[in-house]
């Protein structure tokens, strides 16, 4: 269906996102990091008011990631397991590039729920130009998102981690993984 692999069809048809546990060097540099982020931006946006900002976190900063996540969950959760913390720590060390997506709704007409929109089509198209740039992406989520702690580390308290984007090179081929079934979620409405 997408034989073409140069189309921009075939490009979208192809993306697929990548384990960030199995992306490795290189990453993007600075100027294709740049790009990467510009493009993201171009995404729809109601009312043009950028409801969304970008967090790039260094690898020199993976430590003290690490330390910031562990020391929140430790917080919620005492008795966390050796092997929960161990989870934690690979989690904020994953992959050469890693840019935190944060949803920073605006006060306007436009309801927050466009907004936060917003903010999943800029994740998307921050993939979209990791794919086109040749690297591999993973959008991951789970309890450091969703943790206030981890939030106010980078952003404020009208803000929400959408998600952790990580950025590198496969270190395996990556899996395809079962689509939906088109007549499942494709329906004509009939009045």
């Amino acid at each position: 269906m997408f034989n073409d692999t140069s189309s921009p069809l075939s490009l979208l048809a192809t993306r697929r996102s990548g384990k960030p546990r199995d992306l490795v060097a290189p990453g993007p540099d600075a100027d294709q990091l740049a790009q990467i982020l510009a493009i993201a931006a171009r995404t729809p946006d109601h009312g043009k008011l950028a409801p969304w900002r970008f967090v790039v976190i260094g690898q020199d900063q993976r430590t003290a990631l690490a330390a910031l996540i562990i020391d929140a969950y430790r917080v919620e959760r005492p008795t966390a397991s050796r092997t929960e913390i161990e989870a934690l720590d690979q989690f904020a060390h994953q992959a050469p590039a890693l840019v935190v997506v944060l949803s920073s709704p605006k006060p306007s007409h436009i309801p927050v729920f466009e907004q936060e929109l917003s903010t999943g089509a800029a994740c998307m198209n921050l993939l979209h130009a990791v794919h086109a740039l040749g690297f591999a992406g993973g959008w991951l989520t789970g309890w450091p998102s969703y943790s206030d702690t981890v939030r106010d580390a980078f952003g404020e308290g009208h803000e929400r981690i959408a998600g952790f984007l990580f950025v590198g090179t496969p270190s395996r081929p990556l899996d395809e993984r079962p689509r939906p079934d088109m007549e499942r979620v494709v329906s004509r409405w009939r009045p």
